[in-house]
């Protein structure tokens, strides 16, 4: 018999995780370490797009009055 919920070979197990640290360093990835390093002309592809991240961002800003 089939254990119920049997682990899937992409999924890792606690034991293979890594810390962010870890992660961020394999990826190359740095600390904003300025507000100014995420400062990015071309952030957004479109003036849609920008609206979109605002409509989002202010939705879920409200959410949490309710």
């Amino acid at each position: 018999m089939a254990p119920e919920h049997p682990e899937s070979a992409s999924e890792q197990s606690p034991a293979d995780e890594i810390s962010m640290e870890e992660l961020a360093r394999q990826q190359g990835v740095r600390p904003v370490e300025s507000v100014d390093d995420m400062a990015r002309p071309d952030l957004f592809d479109s003036e849609e797009e920008w609206e979109e991240f605002l409509a989002d961002l202010y939705a879920s800003r409200r959410s949490g009055l309710a």
